[in-house]
């Protein structure tokens, strides 16, 4: 294994044409090649494929891998083939003779890795001819699909258990860009992997601007966006089928090449619309969420969501197609609560209770989102169980243009009376709807049948409409003063929190409606920006781009942006120079380096050589990786506790003893996570189990328990040292 690990970083040079690896690809190859089965949580633009593709050149054997979609095995093939390395696909858009041609170099031995989809795998006895090669590896890309919890399951996923048992003994490396703790557990528990090496990186993406605006005469504001982005390329998503071909025929309308792609179209048409847009034919598609996944498009400028997402982890999906290169780029989102209205709507057709209310927590997580006034990436990392420690990322539009906060003292003590009133009448919980007809003076039957236009609240809000108020509701939902309950008809109840505003006079400020095109705030250095010879750049991608044509590729496979601005800035007129372009190996060397060593000498000759400030690696704020509480199965407990739910109600719904979820709990508090010791035992509690640890350094906590007399219970005690343990890291210099 030593010896095949040091085959790692030469290959990367001259196949990828790289000097270093990024973050975690080294160690995920390294766990790969000494045959452990791994599973690898990278966000988009992390370099997940090189952490099967870079292996597979260095072990004897076949790489098999499994894909979910046809387009992107063309795309990583050709891509692998632009850089040298021998590999193919099986699917349905081969001819027989082209199979049968395949499947005799893959039994010869000529190809390294083989990309199948999990429906031509199951397909026959397709297996027994999987079984029949000399397989040395499997690689599951994408693999949150097989997770029923995950944003795009996949039944057929399922069934990949029948491959590792008809190849036993074949490691398994599981890689997917997103996956919260439940997920990541079900990806373990499916395809069986074995003491699994789990890695996941930050889920923070540097270069990607987060922006949400109100949806407001959507068309011309996308438009308008659109157009101030030059020559660079996006996605637009929709909801519905039909707003996707209504929006790209405005764009087209206002002279942006635009195309549509959903599930309604047929096959062909789908593939032209995205040929078309992977090789620069056209700037945009509009899409609904069946456009992308594995999308390898890498100079995806920007991201617009023209409806709402369902859920944070599609969203996260969605955006991390843009600036998967690491160059900058932009995701808008326009926002609009009309959206969710009609998502509810569709909820009442989930038929299984469990199903309908996680679609509704997912609805409501994305909703405060969009409307909240804090970091977006505190939001958007914290849904994966990450720390954003920074107050200010410089990358999001609350960040560049906070909105403006107001004294909302007396409306929440109007709110929050009302909530009291109404119980102190007999009647239960209402909804947030019902409390601010109540607070508006409303005559709606409702209020008047339950006689609560008799209460001493009735009327006292008229100052704001009822729209006014459910937005002030939501956002004492946010500070915690007020909870929300779950289920088909959510009702609303005050927190302790709550009590104590109302018991000590407390003040709150709440924070304005977002305003539009916030996206216009300065934002002076960007994560990923590589200045350069623009006039020369624009040169070179037309080059570029008549050499993609030539060869029947998109042009990223020729060379990336990245790659293009670098020789804008360094102007490379030998070999040894393009070799030190990053990305450009010894294949693509042979392939085009004296087509553009010459067009870039041609240029010198009549243009200035400019010369540009050295790259300062610029990184914001670095946001706190996860810990994973030793292992998937862990992080779902830690998941449910955040969630609120006790020790016992996650005990019960999982299945397992309260020592054990306690157990899971211990093993987070002492990897890091900041949870309240209160919650777990009372301040006597903590006196008695002090004086009791006081210089107990062995393992086993029998003795300590059994001194105690079973006062305590082993996980009070399990926990207590936890924090003790984590606290004491905390005090090393």
């Amino acid at each position: 294994m030593r010896r095949m690990n040091g085959l790692l970083a030469p290959l990367l040079k001259t196949h990828f044409g790289y000097d270093s690896f990024r973050p975690l690809q080294q160690e995920i190859m390294e766990q790969a090649l000494a045959g452990r089965d791994t599973l690898a949580i990278l966000p988009t633009g992390a370099g997940k494929s090189l952490c099967y593709q870079l292996p597979a050149l260095a072990r004897d054997g076949l790489t098999l891998v499994i894909s979910p979609l046809i387009a992107l095995m063309k795309d990583q093939v050709d891509q692998l083939g632009a850089s040298g390395i021998p590999a193919t696909f099986l699917n349905s858009t081969l001819d027989p003779q082209e199979n049968r041609d395949r499947l005799a170099a893959i039994r010869s031995g000529e190809t390294k890795l083989v990309y199948l989809a999990p429906e031509r795998l199951m397909t026959g006895d397709f297996l027994s001819v999987v079984r029949s090669w000399n397989v040395t590896a499997l690689a599951v890309d994408e693999a949150h699909c097989i997770s029923e919890w995950g944003h795009d399951f996949r039944p057929e996923y399922r069934r990949l258990r029948e491959l590792r048992e008809a190849l036993p003994g074949v490691p398994v490396i599981a890689l997917t860009a997103t996956a919260t703790p439940r997920v990541r557990e079900d990806i373990v528990t499916q395809l069986a992997l074995e003491e699994a090496a789990v890695f996941v990186a930050s889920f923070n993406r540097p270069n990607l601007n987060y922006l949400v605006e109100p949806k407001q005469d959507a068309s011309s504001r996308l438009t308008a966006f659109i157009k101030s982005r030059g020559h660079d390329s996006g996605i637009v998503y929709c909801q519905s089928r039909k707003r996707t071909e209504e929006l790209a025929a405005t764009l087209r309308t206002s002279g942006i090449a635009a195309v549509c792609y959903h599930a309604g179209l047929d096959a062909a048409e789908r593939a032209r619309n995205q040929d078309a847009f992977l090789r620069d034919e056209v700037r945009v598609v509009c899409a609904t969420v069946a456009f992308g996944m594995g999308i390898n498009k890498p100079d995806v400028r920007f991201v617009i969501h023209a409806d709402l997402p369902k859920n944070l982890e599609g969203y996260y999906q969605e955006t991390g197609r843009a600036g998967r290169d690491g160059l900058p780029a932009d995701c808008l989102l326009l926002f609009s609560r009309g959206d969710v209205a009609k998502y509810l709507r569709f909820l009442d057709d989930i038929p299984e209770d469990e199903a309908r209310d996680h679609a509704r927590l997912q609805l409501d997580q994305m909703a405060d989102f969009a409307e909240g006034d804090q970091c977006r990436r505190i939001g958007l990392l914290g849904y994966f169980g990450e720390t954003w420690p920074q107050e200010n990322c410089g990358a999001c539009d609350n960040c560049l243009a906070p909105r403006e906060t107001w004294d909302a003292t007396t409306e929440a003590q109007k709110f929050l009376s009302c909530i009291l009133r109404v119980r102190q009448s007999g009647h239960p919980p209402v909804g947030i709807r019902h409390l601010c007809d109540i607070l508006t003076g409303s005559r709606a039957e409702k209020v008047l049948t339950k006689n609560h236009d008799q209460l001493s609240t009735y009327g006292i809000g008229k100052e704001h409409n009822a729209a006014m108020w459910a937005e002030i509701a939501r956002q004492l939902a946010r500070k915690n003063l007020i909870a929300i309950e779950s289920g088909t008809f959510p009702t609303v109840t005050i927190t302790a929190d709550g009590s104590a505003f109302l018991r000590e006079r407390g003040t709150v400020s709440l924070t304005r409606l977002m305003a539009a095109e916030k996206s216009r705030a300065s934002r002076p250095l960007r994560a990923g920006d590589i200045e350069c010879d623009a006039e020369l750049f624009e040169t070179l991608r037309a080059h570029r781009k008549q050499l993609a044509d030539t060869a029947g590729v998109p042009p990223y496979v020729v060379f990336s942006d990245v790659a293009l601005r670098h020789m804008a800035r360094d102007y490379p007129t030998t070999d040894a120079a393009f070799l030190r372009i990053p990305g450009v190996g010894e294949r693509k060397l042979a392939d085009y380096g004296q087509s553009f060593i010459g067009l870039i000498a041609a240029w010198l000759e009549t243009h200035d050589r400019q010369v540009f400030e050295p790259l300062t690696n610029f990184t914001p704020p670095a946001s706190k990786p996860p810990k994973p509480a030793t292992n998937p199965t862990a992080q779902v407990t830690l998941e449910l506790y955040r969630s609120g739910k006790s020790i016992p109600e996650i005990a019960a719904e999982r299945g397992l003893v309260e020592t054990t979820i306690e157990g899971h709990l211990a093993t987070a508090i002492a990897n890091g996570e900041a949870l309240d010791p209160r919650a777990f035992y009372t301040e006597a509690e903590e006196a008695e189990l002090r004086a009791a640890l006081e210089g107990y350094t062995e393992e086993s906590l029998k003795p300590v328990y059994e001194h105690l007399e079973g006062r305590i219970s082993y996980g009070k005690l399990k926990i207590f040292r936890a924090f003790e343990t984590h606290q004491g890291k905390d005090r090393i210099p």
